[in-house]
């Protein structure tokens, strides 16, 4: 069964990671899918229910350009996937004004953003789907996360304040809090065995999780079987949390 038959989706940081896993997922399920990602990236995909768009989420321009193509290429939107991020490790005595505001655009207002452009196509959609990536350093911390674990906490915030707003129209609105994943972000960190080792260790099913881990909750969250869910912040972390 294609779960998301006739839905159409926008994924940011579609290139590689959570974001490409997810983009391919989608439209296996059936769905049309633009797939967003700043120029340069490497957006290629062989299923062409995925139409690519290079475009810097943070750009002034970015939201109107990017729901624009999604409407012009499909002719609506049911679904929106903030998962692009940036991360970065400064401590809070050396952390720039540029490097905090580089994490907060790209984290959250762009999130935001693009979330107040695709609100009238997502309540008139039949279910309209708003999903976040955010991260399990939204309710933790870590030396040096400052700038990443509040920008992280600031889309729960809003991820919890649009399902209370869009509620009333069927718009569901989560996030997902990724835990140790191996991704393009965290693939240098995890090129270091050791590193690596001591990660999937701290995960009580004793691995990494890999970027389909958490495309599937996405998808269940895009489709009509998460209906009753909103306002969540869903820990995909393989048990991470539990020894916190």
């Amino acid at each position: 069964m294609e779960r998301l038959a006739g839905k159409v989706a926008i994924v940011t940081g579609a290139a590689s990671g959570i974001g490409r896993a997810s983009a391919e997922l989608f439209a296996a399920e059936g769905a049309h899918v633009l797939a967003v990602d700043r120029p340069g990236a490497a957006l290629a995909f062989e299923d062409a229910r995925i139409r690519v768009l290079d475009q810097d989420i943070a750009a002034d321009e970015a939201p109107a350009v990017i729901v624009e193509a999604a409407l012009e290429a499909f002719g609506r939107l049911d679904v929106l996937y903030n998962n692009a991020g940036v991360s970065g490790s400064v401590l809070v005595s050396e952390l720039s004004d540029a490097e905090w505001d580089r994490v907060q655009a790209v984290n959250l207002r762009a999130g935001f953003r693009l979330c107040r452009q695709a609100i009238p196509h997502l309540v008139a959609a039949p279910h309209g789907r708003i999903i976040a990536t955010a991260s399990v350093m939204a309710e933790g911390t870590d030396y040096g996360l400052a700038a990443y674990c509040a920008s992280k906490a600031g889309v729960l915030g809003l991820i919890r304040t649009l399902a209370l707003e869009l509620g009333k129209h069927g718009v569901t609105a989560n996030a997902i809090l990724p835990g140790a994943i191996q991704t393009g972000m965290t693939a240098a960190s995890f090129a270091n065995p050791h590193h690596a080792e001591v990660w999937a260790k701290k995960s009580v099913l004793r691995r990494l999780g890999q970027p389909i881990d958490i495309a599937r909750v996405a998808l269940f969250l895009a489709s009509e079987e998460s209906g009753f869910v909103t306002g969540q912040a869903i820990a995909v972390d393989g048990g991470l949390t539990l020894r916190v």
